[in-house]
């Protein structure tokens, strides 16, 4: 099955599509959320089936709820199995949270114990999902704001079991890392020291708020920033232990006019670029 470029790509929205078409910018993928086209036609499939003529595609869900203690949502799976059948993306991924509870949907990805039972869960609902779209997934690491004294693994440990168990991929998304590590207390750096980067198939870039409890930093996952500079600085940990891989630029909401967003895609690519493999840092810089 291909695979995603160890390129920088951008999260697609609809305003930008007139700036892609007339500028063909040099990135190397688009990611959407699998959510946003679950319906039989319309604008929203016209626009991304031009698009994926000439950009590899991500899929990335939000509301499977792997973490959730309840059954899969058999008919969300089918409709998310339906989008990955139409479009054939080089990637699909999902969230370690839940997001739903007894049929009702919230608009929210919460946390979850790190517990043998939860593990149990977890592991049989990624099993499930891989085994109905006949793909690889990828498990993204969350942002936590809370952590429960239940829990018997640690989140990078946890991860790693999920990942050998069902072989699944990961999806390091590293502002939440360092939005976790600032909330929690612990270092950022050594949470990816931990981290199982082998089994890295993508990672996420993205803009966090900051608000104060009790005079101490509380950071938002909020996608509606620019990537701070601690988390370029935490990229460039990883890349550097990593070699290229896969980075999408998340920017969900205040969505900035095309340039702004393209500029950020753009330093991601210099900093893979900076790590390629002399060969193919020779061969990017001559396409």
């Amino acid at each position: 099955m291909p695979t995603l470029p160890r390129d920088a790509g951008i999260g697609f929205k609809a305003l930008h599509y007139e700036a892609i078409l007339e500028e063909r910018p040099a990135f190397g993928f688009l990611e959407v959320h699998a959510e946003n086209y679950m319906g039989a036609g319309g604008p929203a499939h016209a626009r991304l089936a031009r698009l994926r003529a000439d950009y590899a595609l991500s899929v990335h869900g939000v509301g499977l709820s792997i973490g959730g203690p309840d059954p899969l949502d058999e008919a969300h799976l089918a409709r998310v199995k339906a989008v990955c059948d139409r479009y054939e993306p080089e990637s699909f991924s999902e969230h370690l949270a839940w997001s739903s509870h007894e049929g009702a949907y919230l608009d929210d990805l919460l946390p979850l114990p790190y517990t043998d039972e939860t593990l149990r869960i977890v592991c049989d609902h990624v099993d499930r999902v891989q085994e109905r779209l006949g793909r690889r997934m990828l498990l993204e690491n969350p942002s936590t704001y809370l952590a429960f004294a239940a829990s018997t693994f640690e989140e990078t440990a946890f991860l790693a079991e999920i990942a050998r168990r069902t072989g699944c991929g990961l999806l390091l998304d590293v502002n939440n890392v360092f939005v976790s590590a600032t909330n929690h207390g612990t270092t950022p750096r050594g949470y990816i020291d931990a981290f199982p980067l082998h089994a890295v198939g993508e990672i996420h870039l993205g803009g966090h708020a900051q608000e104060e409890i009790d005079g101490a930093p509380f950071l938002i996952d909020a996608h509606g920033t620019p990537v701070a500079d601690p988390v370029w600085a935490l990229f460039e940990h990883v890349i550097a232990r990593t070699g290229p891989l896969p980075t999408l630029v998340e920017w969900d909401n205040d969505v900035p006019d095309f340039p702004v967003l393209y500029a950020e895609a753009a330093r991601a690519r210099s900093v893979l670029r900076r790590h390629a493999p002399r060969e193919e840092a020779a061969h990017a810089h001559a396409g």
